[in-house]
């Protein structure tokens, strides 16, 4: 009896707790002001939550910020000071030092637990101040540490304009991806490119990617005859995309459900449903997925994944035939245990805090389908795990690298086990054909540096420090 025989033919999920154990979804804001260049973010909370943006935001400390925190006190807890009166200072304020071309609200567990009608207040205030509002609700209460840039997104669709403004000709030439696109070339070529794309409804993507990630997979799609109308977040609010009724949508990131629920409920948009382009697999996965919606035979690809694992294959030899276990924190769980299990690893446990089986479900059949072809067992997935049995099940199956949040990194190296933060997968650039190097990087980071550590004769002192 082989292997693949005896692994189950589904994947089994469990749910442990209703907690949430992963970093706060309010540093969202640190990688969506900077990606959204015309930008204010208002964090409305405690002085906890400032605490944590000064760390967790500590490394920007030369950059400029465009974020500040309305901090609540005694009084506006017992609903003794005017919230109103308050936030309309705060936003003329930052309006003459900023004026900024929107000012994103973002909720925390205080507004939740006092009960603050953020959504009431914006629109009337928008209306005196004459700046834009949104209002995104990111408290640690109902969401995980991703899933605020979810409802920051998800707010942002329905501010997106349902016609273009102006004329085609004018619309093109503000569109923020044609511009990126096209620097320094004459308008001639520009046109005659044009002629190269297939005839489909327009497609936007979502999901917030650095700048060079976002030109490389739009020139990607390109390449196939695919082209894409925009991205929301754009690079600047008055850039948002144009969504009309029946346009298409896919999403690049696996935490935005929320998002993807209002381009099709509110929006009345087309959700591609496909794995996320994440390692070269992934990436893909997701090409062919919308060529075949849009009846487009994807030219290239197999070459070029070929290609990419061939450049890998320094990294994929330090990892094949290890395990990797996930406590969960980053909803990228799912996405990365499936490109590290074909790089040959295999994955006993996923830990994710939270799971939409709907918008993962292409991410999920082809976890299934990698592990059959490499004879793998499946990988247990635990929603909301609790970290208590985690680390007992790690230390019963001794895996050679977890993957967690911070917290529980030292405390793991403390007892011999190899661990890598969880959240330096959110904040590296790990989308696309390209950058599956640099999320190799990252796994084997630790692995490398216990191997310098064995020729140095380290190891054994570490082991008997361990013991202690």
């Amino acid at each position: 009896m082989t292997l693949a025989d005896t692994q189950p033919q589904a994947l089994n999920f469990e749910c442990e707790t209703g907690n949430y154990h992963t970093f706060c979804p309010i540093s969202c804001v640190a990688w969506l002001y900077q990606k959204i260049e015309d930008s204010f973010f208002l964090v409305i909370g405690t002085k906890t939550c400032g605490y944590f943006l000064q760390n967790a935001m500590g490394v920007m400390i030369f950059a400029e910020p465009r974020y500040a925190m309305a901090e609540l006190e005694e009084g506006d807890i017992s609903a003794q000071l005017n919230d109103y009166e308050e936030l309309k200072r705060l936003c003329l304020h930052i309006k003459r030092d900023r004026n900024p071309s929107v000012i994103v609200w973002i909720g925390t567990c205080t507004t939740e637990i006092i009960k603050m009608d953020l959504e009431g207040m914006a629109p009337k205030l928008e209306g005196e101040i004459g700046i834009p509002i949104v209002v995104a609700r990111a408290n640690g209460l109902d969401y995980a540490f991703t899933q605020g840039e979810d409802t920051v997104l998800a707010a942002m669709v329905n501010r997106c304009p349902d016609k273009a403004p102006v004329a085609e000709t004018e619309k093109e030439e503000r569109n923020a991806i044609s511009k990126l696109l096209n620097f320094g070339r004459k308008q001639e070529e520009v046109k005659a490119e044009e002629s190269e794309y297939a005839n489909h409804p327009p497609f936007v993507l979502f999901g917030s990617l650095p700048d060079p990630v976002v030109t490389q997979l739009t020139l990607e799609l390109k390449k196939q005859g695919i082209k894409v109308s925009g991205w929301l977040p754009a690079k600047r609010y008055t850039e948002l995309p144009v969504i009309e009724e029946g346009y298409y949508v896919a999403g690049v990131n696996p935490f935005l459900s929320r998002t993807a629920t209002t381009f099709m409920r509110r929006r009345k948009c087309k959700l591609i449903g496909a794995p996320f382009p994440i390692g070269p697999d992934g990436t893909r996965a997701w090409i062919e997925k919308i060529c075949s919606v849009f009846g487009i035979e994807p030219s290239g690809l197999a070459e070029r994944e070929a290609q990419i694992w061939e450049s890998l294959e320094e990294y994929v030899k330090l990892i094949r035939g290890k395990s990797v276990f996930f406590m969960g924190d980053n909803l990228l769980e799912i996405s990365l245990a499936r490109f590290l299990i074909r790089c040959g690893m295999t994955c006993p446990e996923i830990g994710i805090p939270y799971m939409d089986k709907r918008y993962q479900g292409a991410e999920l059949a082809l976890l299934e389908k990698t592990c059959q072809e490499m004879r793998v067992p499946l990988p247990k997935i635990v929603e909301k795990p609790d970290n208590y049995n985690q680390i007992q099940r790690i230390k019963e199956l001794q895996p050679d690298l977890v993957i967690t949040g911070m917290a529980h990194a030292n405390p793991l190296e403390a007892r011999g086990i190899n661990t890598k933060w969880s959240v330096e997968f959110t904040f590296a650039q790990i989308h696309g054909f390209t950058n599956a190097r640099d999320v190799l990087e990252l796994v084997t980071r630790p692995l490398r540096r216990n191997n310098n550590l064995k020729d140095l004769g380290w190891d054994k002192l570490v082991k008997e420090e361990a013991k202690v």
